[in-house]
């Protein structure tokens, strides 16, 4: 008989990963073997415990790329799709968007949406790692990241990567977890992150700790004016952003420069 996981929430991995308690080599074979692993029902578990405003909140960030008709676009931690699929009907044909995640077993999933969506020509997936993308320099109209950059070991160096992927003048989106402006918001927020959120994730993806690793992720996530410094840090210029639900999510933009 299996041995019962007897752990109290806070000691387990997902907890002690999300609050940085583990070496960086722990913190990536963590994320990498939970992602694999809640893959089939992620897409489920994301709907259910976001009341499917997650979904809005993706064509919000879609439509805030700005990617032009026949554009190019990278959408780096793709996860299933989501983010490329909505632009690939922006770009239309002629057009391309690259995913670019580190899960296998996400970009199958990925790659069978798109397909079945008809824009199997214009997506196309390829494993990554977020932080060194073997993509040539200012190759691409717009990028985005959606609930990804989280994830990342160093989400600074991710930016600049961002950055450099992108053409001058290109646009950077950044759709991420936040935090909520007002303080009955927080609070209420807070009760659901730690039990119902745990509870549900659970038990509908199967793993025992995956989303004990979100909420203590989002609580050390910079803030919005401390995420839009990173972004200015990393060479991001006219950062601004814009709060969803009061803040519990944020669309983060930011345009690189002109050379020279």
């Amino acid at each position: 008989m299996a041995k019962k996981d007897t752990a109290a929430p806070a000691d387990r991995a997902g907890a002690r990963v999300g609050r940085g308690l583990v070496s960086e080599d722990e913190q990536a074979r963590y994320v990498r073997r939970m992602f694999g692993a809640i893959a089939p029902r992620y897409d489920l578990v994301n709907t259910l415990i976001s009341c499917g405003l997650h979904r809005r909140w993706k064509r919000i960030a879609a439509q805030m790329a700005q990617v032009p008709p026949r554009g190019r676009a990278v959408d780096v931690c793709c996860g299933t799709g989501d983010l490329a699929l909505l632009l690939a009907r922006r770009v239309g044909r002629g057009g391309l968007v690259l995913g670019m995640d580190f899960s296998d077993e996400m970009l199958g999933i990925a790659r069978r949406r798109a397909a079945a969506a008809g824009v199997g020509d214009v997506c196309r997936f390829v494993q990554a790692d977020a932080e060194a993308l073997a993509l040539p320099e200012m190759a691409f109209d717009a990028a985005v990241v959606g609930f990804g950059l989280r994830n990342v070991v160093h989400p600074k160096a991710a930016l600049r990567e961002l950055r450099r992927l992108l053409r001058p003048g290109g646009r950077l989106v950044v759709l991420e977890f936040s935090r909520p402006r007002s303080a009955a918001m927080r609070r209420l927020y807070d009760a659901y992150s730690f039990t119902l959120m745990p509870w549900l994730g659970r038990w509908v993806s199967r793993h025992a700790d995956a989303y004990l690793y979100l909420p203590t992720s989002i609580r050390r996530w910079p803030d919005q004016e401390a995420f839009a410094g990173w972004m200015g840090e990393a060479g991001f210029e006219g950062v601004a952003y814009r709060n969803l639900l009061t803040g519990v999510a944020a669309v983060h933009i930011g345009t690189r420069p002109p050379v020279g």
